[in-house]
């Protein structure tokens, strides 16, 4: 395969102190390329802080091999090493993969031929798909599952393999994305998603077969926190995507049952998580305090924590505009919920002049529910619809992607 010339695909690959599978590896890529890739292709080994004979190794192979180049980066960070590279390219399209080739290479065309085409603008190889064949040990199958179920509880992310070491991007979409991406470590890959969502790009899954490297050093401690700390600085990012969305961001038709399951799905878990919460108060407050007015101070604790959570959660509202506002219209669907089970517990009082308390719970939690129900569709309507001035009649609101419930951000 010819590989001289400007190269279609650029495939960086990171290393940091990998002399050992640096050779091997890097020659099966290139023999793969050269046999059985259709584009031009060029391989660029991005040694980051290496301490022992990697950049070595490498630059012998770039001598050796054509179409492999190595560059040398003196401080580490898999992030950073991506970023230069990617930034200083002429190729169309950008790649990369871990050195240890876990990943079967028969997935690189799947994973390129989408952005060619311009049906995609970044593509990830996903190890959590039904199509994927994986072998790897529970605990690190526990891990990616967690972070990923994590990243959708708090970023709202729709893409399912944060981290799989095999993703690709237009060159022309990385010139104006990377400029955002600040982490220069691991979470590189997850803030480079997420804000590719926020910025309305589509991106393209690809199902991979994955052998798990027994030989990883990957710091799992250290890399988790790390993650969370990026994590929780996304949760506060004010990047004005504006522009990116405005030159390359698309709509993503969803059928609106589908939206509107998903968002019923956040909800409820959000509902659930409340209703303990509120039941836990009750029985605390209960101990030195009327019934009526431990209800009270519970619903209003556990309703200013409800409408949070379902704010940036279930309806995708972001940033600090309109949230007082939302707390306004959330305590007036308080007020309801309330007033239903303050007639419950009414009823009940009334019926058995002294309940027992597990009566007075099972009593309250069900009518919380009811009231859960009358919420959603507060909050559908009226409580997160900056456009509705006043509170309409309850009716089902079709969720669609203007909404917020996907990738527009209108806060």
């Amino acid at each position: 395969m010819q590989t001289s010339g400007h190269p279609r695909v650029e495939i960086v690959v990171p290393v940091k102190n990998e002399e050992h599978d640096l050779g091997p590896n890097i020659r099966r890529l290139r023999e793969f390329l050269d046999t059985a890739f259709p584009y031009p292709a060029e391989v660029c080994i991005a040694d980051n802080g290496s301490t022992d004979a990697t950049y070595e190794i490498g630059a012998l192979l770039a001598t050796e091999l054509r179409g492999v180049r190595v560059v040398r980066l003196e401080q580490p960070g898999r992030g950073r090493a991506l970023k230069q590279v990617w930034s200083e390219s002429t190729a169309d399209v950008l790649a990369y993969m871990d050195v240890d080739l876990s990943t079967n290479l028969n997935a690189l065309l799947p994973l390129v031929a989408p952005l060619f085409a311009g049906h995609s603008d970044v593509a990830i190889g996903t190890r959590l798909s039904n199509g994927s064949r994986v072998v790897r040990r529970p605990k690190r199958e526990f891990i990616s599952r967690s972070y990923n179920l994590l990243l959708r509880a708090t970023l709202s992310t729709h893409f399912s393999d944060a981290q799989c070491g095999f993703k690709a991007i237009r060159a022309d979409v990385a010139r104006e994305l990377l400029p955002h991406v600040e982490d220069t470590s691991w979470f590189f890959d997850t803030e480079l998603l997420v804000l590719a969502e926020r910025a309305g790009l589509r991106i393209h899954e690809v199902p991979v077969d994955w052998v798990d490297d027994l030989d990883s050093r990957v710091a799992i401690a250290k890399t988790v926190g790390e993650d969370l700390r990026g994590i929780a600085r996304l949760t506060r990012s004010r990047v004005d995507l504006e522009p990116i969305r405005q030159t390359y961001g698309r709509p993503r038709v969803l059928d609106p049952r589908t939206a509107l399951a998903a968002r019923v799905l956040r909800f409820c878990a959000i509902g659930v998580l409340s209703t303990l919460a509120y039941a836990l108060l009750y029985l605390v407050l209960r101990q030195g305090m009327p019934a009526q007015v431990a209800n009270l101070l519970a619903l209003l604790i556990t309703a200013v924590g409800n409408t949070a959570l379902n704010r940036r959660i279930t309806f995708g509202v972001r940033g600090v505009e309109g949230r007082w506002r939302h707390q306004l219209r959330g305590l007036v669907t308080f007020g309801i919920g309330w007033s239903l089970t303050a007639c419950a517990l009414w009823l009940l009082h009334t019926a058995v002049s002294v309940p027992h308390q597990a009566v007075e719970v099972t009593v309250l939690t069900l009518a919380n529910l009811a009231a859960t129900v009358v919420r959603f569709s507060l909050f559908q309507a009226w409580v997160f619809d900056d456009d509705a001035p006043t509170l309409p009649a309850m009716k089902h609101r079709p969720a669609t992607l203007e909404t917020q419930e996907q990738l527009t951000w209108r806060h």
